[in-house]
């Protein structure tokens, strides 16, 4: 599954790059969105998604929504223009991290020691080749 998911970022990477030589790159992305959007519809479960405003989880969803894609969304590229290269590429590299990091703090997922291990070394690899700049 991680695999795949490797795979999915590095084709939005290299679609991104081809796309934005067509339009804006807020166009592009909305574009993106809107279109992965109607795809996943489809394995939507209707009855579901219409009980979720009214459960004990809306809020979390509400703020999961805001934060891990609204405000991200919003400040993603301004923040790609005023970074160099080399130091958002050692940011990116700390996505799994923190993706592990919030799966274990807010969703009470466990961490086998391989995972920590891997943690560990995404980690000590970014600290390197920040101390090499």
């Amino acid at each position: 599954m991680r695999l795949l998911s490797g795979l999915s970022y590095a084709l939005f990477i290299f679609g991104f790059r081809y796309a934005r030589t067509q339009g804006p790159a807020q166009a592009v992305l909305t574009i993106a969105f809107l279109t992965l959007t109607l795809l996943l519809f489809a394995f939507v479960d209707v009855g579901q998604m219409q009980k979720v405003p009214f459960t004990d989880d809306a809020y979390g969803f509400l703020l999961l929504g805001l934060f891990g894609a609204g405000i991200s969304f919003y400040l993603y590229l301004p923040g790609l223009r005023r970074t160099s290269p080399s130091a958002a590429s050692m940011i990116a590299m700390v996505e799994p991290v923190t993706a592990s990091l919030f799966g274990f703090v807010v969703l009470g997922q466990t961490l086998a020691p391989l995972q920590l291990f891997g943690m560990a070394i995404i980690l000590v690899t970014i600290t390197l080749l920040s101390l090499q700049r």
